[in-house]
Formats: C-alpha cells, sequence, structure tokens
C-alpha cells in the first residue's frame, strides 16, 4: 500500500510550518520537538513553566524557540497563535497520567480546557494531532479496536475520553483536520529516570536489578523513535475523509513484566534473579493492557519497527551518550540546576565599566557551570554606551543591548529588560560595577535553596563614614515608617526568581521603586550580605540632591507616615490652641496672671508657625496627590529605540515590538 516509505526526516521537511509543540518539555513532547527542531528552525516548544523544563535545558534549546503558553487560558493560547500563526500543532500537554500527579482539576483543566481552548483558535488550514492515551480503554484494555467502547477507570482516562470525542466534534462540525493518537507505553530517552524501562536500563547497565511489580501484569512497549514518527505520519495523512478519528499507537503485542525482564536479563547479560512484587501499582493498573494498531498501518500507514530488545539497547546507549548519572538523574531531581540566569545592566555614564562588567560575568557564570542571558539597558547614556555594546553583542549572541529614547530612570532600565528577559531568574546590576558579579554564586545557592527573591545587602560602603551613616540611617527610618516591611540597607542588587518576575512586570504602577515592590510582592526572600565598592570609573551619577528625591520617592511610595504625622500634629496643636485660648479668656476674667502675654508679636509666631504647619501638611499632601496625577495619566514606563541581539539590530517600533511580545510570551 506505501510503496515509497520516506525517511522520517523526509517527512519532517514535508509538514506545514510554523510547528508547535505543547508539552514540548515532557518526555515526549522534548523528543517529538528535539527531532523536529534538528531538520528545522520553525518548530516551537511550548510549555506552561520553563522553569522546569529540565529536558529543554539540556536539549539547549534556543530561547527564541521556547514559548510560554498556559493553554487553560484562551486568552495566551490566542495572543500565542495571533503572533506566531502555526500550521500543525501536535499536542502533547497533559496532567494526570503518573500517581504523583493528584489534582483532579487541574487534570481537567489541563486535559480538557486546555484541548478546548487550543482547538478554539485553529483554522481549516490548521492540522492538530493530539496525544490521546490507551487508558481511555479502561477496563476494556485487551487489544481493543478503536471502534470498541471506552470505558475509562480514572479522571486522567476520562479527560482524555473527553478530549477524544471533543477533537471528533470540531472535525465534523468545524472541519478541522485533527486526530487522536491513542498512545501505548512509550519508552526510551528523556523519559522520567523514575519509570520502570529507565529504571530498570539504569541497574541493568550496572549489572542488577531495580525492584520489580508483579509479573504477569502486561504493557505494549513501543519505542519512542516510533511514536514520534507516528505523529508526524498522522499529520501527513490527515484529511476530511479520517479526520476526528482515534487510532492506536501500539506494537499488538503482550509483553509481561516477566518478558520483559527476562529480554533485559538477555540483552544486558545480568546474573541476579528478579524479585517481584515489591513495589506498588497504580489503582487503574489492569493485567492485560495492549492494543490493536491495523487501523493505524491501513490509514496512517505506520507501524512500530523497534523490537523491545533493540529498543532496551538503544535507551542504554542513550543513557551513555548523554552521561545519565551526572546530567541527567540531577537534573530530574532538581530542575534549578542546570537554568538559564539573565543579568540585566542598568547603564548610565558606565561605557568604561561595561567591558569589564562583561568579562566578569561571563567568568562568574561560567564557573557556576549556567547558561546566561545578559542584557544591558542604554538608559540613553550622553557617553558612548553604544558603540561599546555593539562589539560585544556580535561577539556573543546571549546579549542583548537595549536603547532608551531618554533617561527614564535606573527602575525603568530595569523593567525594561525584565519584559523580555527570558532566564529562569534575573539578576538586577548598576553598570558601574558597584554591584559585584562575583556575588551572584551566593545569590544563586539561595536560589538553590527555595528563595525566590534573594537581595544584597550592604553590610558596608567604601565611601565617606558620614555619608555612609546617613544611609544606614534613612534605610532604618524608612523601614520604621513603612507598612511593609522592606530590608534595611538592600538596593536593587538582587536575584529574583521567573514568577516574581512576572508578577513585578505586571504591576501598572507607573512610577516603580522596585526595592520597594519586591518587598510588597512577598514570596520567600532573603539576603546576602557584601561589601559595595567605590565606582570603577568617573564619578558617581548621585548627589545629596537626588538622594533626597530618592527618600521622597520611597517614603511616599510605601508610606503614609508623613499623612499620620500631620494628622496628629493638627490634633496636639489644635488641642493646645484650645487650651490657649481658654486660658487667655479666663485669665483676664479673674485676672489672676496679669502676666498673660498679649500683643502683636504673639499674633505673628502663631500665624507664622500654623501657616508652616499648613503648608507642611499642604505640602506632603501635594506629594501623594502628584502620584496620583501621574498614575492617572498611564505613560508608558520607558520607550525603546533599539534593540540589538547578536548581529541583528531591531530599529523601527514595530521591529521591537514583535521582539519584545516574542521574548514576553516565554
Amino acid at each position: 500500500m506505501f510503496p515509497h516509505n520516506p525517511t522520517v526526516t523526509d517527512k519532517i521537511l514535508q509538514l506545514k510550518g510554523p510547528i508547535f509543540v505543547f508539552g514540548a518539555s515532557g518526555f515526549i513532547g522534548a523528543n517529538l520537538f528535539d527531532q523536529i527542531f534538528k531538520v528545522r528552525k520553525d518548530c516551537y516548544a511550548l510549555t506552561h513553566d520553563a522553569t522546569k523544563a529540565w529536558r529543554l535545558k539540556l536539549l539547549d534549546v534556543p530561547a527564541e524557540n521556547v514559548i510560554h503558553c498556559d493553554i487553560t487560558s484562551l486568552n495566551s493560547v490566542r495572543e500565542t497563535f495571533d503572533h506566531y500563526k502555526p500550521k500543525t500543532i501536535f499536542n502533547l500537554a497533559a496532567y494526570g497520567a503518573y500517581s504523583k500527579q493528584k489534582n483532579v482539576n487541574l487534570t481537567y483543566d489541563t486535559n480538557v480546557t486546555g484541548t478546548v481552548n487550543i482547538l478554539e483558535t485553529c483554522t481549516s488550514e490548521t492540522v492538530y494531532i493530539h496525544a490521546g492515551s490507551s487508558s481511555e480503554y479502561g477496563f476494556n484494555c485487551t487489544a481493543p479496536k478503536e471502534t470498541d467502547r471506552v470505558e475509562p477507570n480514572s479522571h486522567y482516562a476520562v479527560s482524555k475520553v473527553s478530549g477524544a470525542y471533543i477533537l471528533e466534534f470540531y472535525a465534523r462540525v468545524h472541519n478541522l483536520n485533527t486526530l487522536n493518537l491513542r498512545l501505548y507505553s512509550i519508552y526510551g530517552g528523556w523519559e522520567e529516570p523514575d519509570r520502570l524501562i529507565p529504571r530498570l536500563v539504569e541497574e541493568t547497565r550496572k549489572g542488577s536489578l531495580p525492584p520489580l511489580v508483579s509479573p504477569d501484569i502486561s504493557r505494549d512497549f513501543v519505542y519512542i523513535d516510533d511514536c514520534v514518527e507516528a505523529f508526524v505520519q498522522a499529520a501527513l495523512k490527515v484529511d476530511k475523509t479520517i479526520r476526528g478519528r482515534s487510532y492506536n499507537i501500539a506494537t499488538g503485542q503482550k509483553t509481561t513484566m516477566r518478558e520483559l525482564v527476562d529480554v533485559a536479563i538477555e540483552e544486558f547479560n545480568i546474573p541476579q534473579k528478579p524479585v517481584w512484587g515489591s513495589m506498588g501499582n497504580r489503582q487503574w493498573d489492569l493485567s492485560d493492557w495492549y492494543g490493536d494498531p491495523t487501523a493505524a498501518e491501513t490509514d496512517l500507514g505506520w507501524k512500530a519497527h523497534t523490537s523491545l530488545p533493540s529498543g532496551l539497547r538503544q535507551t542504554a546507549n542513550w543513557q551513555i551518550q548523554h552521561d545519565y548519572q551526572g546530567r541527567i538523574l540531577p537534573a530530574f531531581a532538581t530542575p534549578t540546576l542546570n537554568p538559564v540566569i539573565t543579568a540585566i545592566i542598568a547603564c548610565y555614564k558606565d561605557a568604561q565599566a561595561i567591558p569589564f562588567m562583561y568579562d566578569r560575568l561571563v567568568k562568574t557564570f561560567n564557573e557556576m557551570k549556567v547558561r546566561y542571558e545578559i542584557i544591558f539597558v542604554n538608559d540613553s547614556s550622553p557617553d558612548n554606551t553604544e558603540e561599546v555594546l555593539q562589539p560585544i553583542c556580535e561577539k556573543d549572541p546571549n546579549v542583548i543591548a537595549i536603547t532608551h529614547s531618554r533617561n527614564f530612570g535606573s527602575q525603568s532600565a530595569f523593567l525594561s529588560g525584565m519584559e523580555i528577559s527570558t532566564g529562569d531568574a534575573v539578576v538586577l546590576m548598576d553598570g558601574d560595577l558597584q554591584d559585584p558579579p562575583e556575588i551572584i554564586p551566593q545569590f544563586f545557592e539561595k536560589w538553590q535553596q527555595g528563595y525566590d527573591v534573594t537581595y544584597g545587602v550592604r553590610v558596608q560602603r567604601e565611601m565617606a563614614p558620614h555619608v555612609h551613616f546617613f544611609y544606614r540611617t534613612f534605610y532604618r527610618l524608612f523601614r520604621k515608617m513603612s507598612y511593609i516591611n522592606i530590608p534595611v540597607d538592600a538596593g536593587d542588587f538582587s536575584l529574583i526568581d521567573r514568577k516574581v518576575v512576572r508578577e513585578l512586570v505586571s504591576l501598572p504602577e507607573t512610577e516603580q521603586f522596585l526595592r520597594g515592590l519586591r518587598a510588597w510582592v512577598g514570596f520567600k526572600q532573603t539576603g546576602v550580605d557584601y561589601v559595595r565598592p567605590e565606582r570603577m570609573f568617573g564619578v558617581s551619577t548621585n548627589n545629596w540632591t537626588k538622594n533626597i528625591w530618592w527618600a521622597k520617592k520611597a517614603i511616599f511610595s510605601f508610606s503614609f507616615a508623613p499623612l499620620e504625622l500631620m494628622s496628629y500634629a493638627g490634633f496636639v496643636l489644635t488641642g493646645l490652641s484650645v487650651l490657649g485660648i481658654l486660658w487667655q479668656i479666663i485669665a483676664r476674667i479673674f485676672n489672676f496672671d496679669p502676666n498673660t502675654p498679649y500683643g502683636l508679636s504673639t499674633v505673628i509666631v502663631l500665624v507664622m508657625f500654623f501657616g508652616g504647619i499648613n503648608l507642611l501638611g499642604i505640602s506632603f499632601l501635594g506629594e501623594y496627590v502628584s502620584k496620583i496625577f501621574e498614575e492617572t495619566k498611564k505613560r508608558p514606563k520607558f520607550i525603546r529605540t533599539k534593540v540589538r541581539k547578536g548581529d541583528r539590530l531591531y530599529k523601527t517600533a514595530s521591529e521591537i515590538r514583535t521582539f519584545s511580545e516574542a521574548r514576553k510570551s516565554k
């Protein structure tokens, strides 16, 4: 029926692009994305939480090809589709397949609502291939045909059955090209290390066997490469004659656990005898679980080619090639062991320091053995900052240079970088090297311990003692005045987790005081002590006037103390005035105090005193009103005029907007 059998590479080239792989951070999704991306670059990995996508990190997928998308949100899906306009969609996003995934609501939100949201956004030109599950058959699990009755026996199975019927509905009513692939026991590279076959192969490579379930339970094992080919083949074969159908992706061979272990023992020459029944089964596990792949071969031209012994051997080779003990197991146990860290540097009159900052950052990140992204924000610096950044960007594709239309201030510069950053965590730094890059490993260590925000605490500043004293005094007074707990001696220098970055960027405030907002959003926070050195080059842009401005910005953003002070002063002075009037009246009537003051001087002093109090109160009130006025304008926090990444320069507003939106979606 199929005389010509093109290679998988040829088939991938025939797919309509761009290509979306939802659930690309999972086992099957990562393999599917990896094999497609090796052939063509218009394939995008979509994941709901890139910070935990350990497979994509180990695959070293470029940030531009990883998209953050929450499929439970229709707006999130629509925005992503509007921007990229995908033509082929593989949906492998799922929740509830593993016994540790027990959130019932999330099972239905992901597997049912998520499916509907994606299908609602598809067009008649879109090809949509859905990852179903053999668990849809449930109790009817012994070699069922696709036309046989489904009898789901778990919430996960019910949700996947719902997904299958949803696909059929959209195919019949909306003429969408959709297929549902009911996957059996897929195994191979990138599978979770705590699953049966990865554990079995890992132990047999050491010459032993892991604890095993009942020897009589059976499965239908399909090697991952065959599964990937099934998805590609389905995308090429779907048409109006078969759309909406479900197909079994299985070998058709019943393999008991005893037979599986016997194959492994023979393939890897294991002398040990297996110990059975020492691992608990899932409550929905049934004994005879294998499929009938006849329809897949007839309609899609697909069948499994990899035998079980060959698949186990290929899995073992994959573990060896990927340094299973040194890379895969640690990354699976702790996803933050292989993160991307974004350093955001606010630059103003820092051209001389930038090359030193870059060299020290790269050296630090390399010593930490983490991937990095460095974003320099040129906040309309009057020096040659732009010329200094250009060769650095051209040399290192991990560096981005942003130029603002005018000097918006360091807070806006940080937000500009945070908005387009893609790292699992960001580090905020001033460009004058007063925030030493060598402190970042200490921040990183705290982050790995579970802290969402780690800020630098300036235990000592290399400056005049009296200036240091005033800084310390202000921070302590500000902490007492503020309505939130703001750490003392902590500036902007900090490491902030991706989820906290998203919250900070989404805040609607026009005028931002980040170290205050960082405390306001909450999450788990801690500090790291360091000595803040002097500026390496030039003269500090701070002066007493600017410091007073910073103090006012902090106080009037996070404290009501001035208003409360004036309220208390009003009560006290009003009370004293009433007492003074009563004293004057009583003294005159009863004439018991002939020295009671009267005259013009008294009136002048009182008028000036109360007039000063009134003016002070009005000025305090005016500060708050001015902030309200500023917020009501809703002006942008910054305006970018140029963005440079690698050897590409984005200059027009539309180019910059496209670049920013693409990175914000991650």
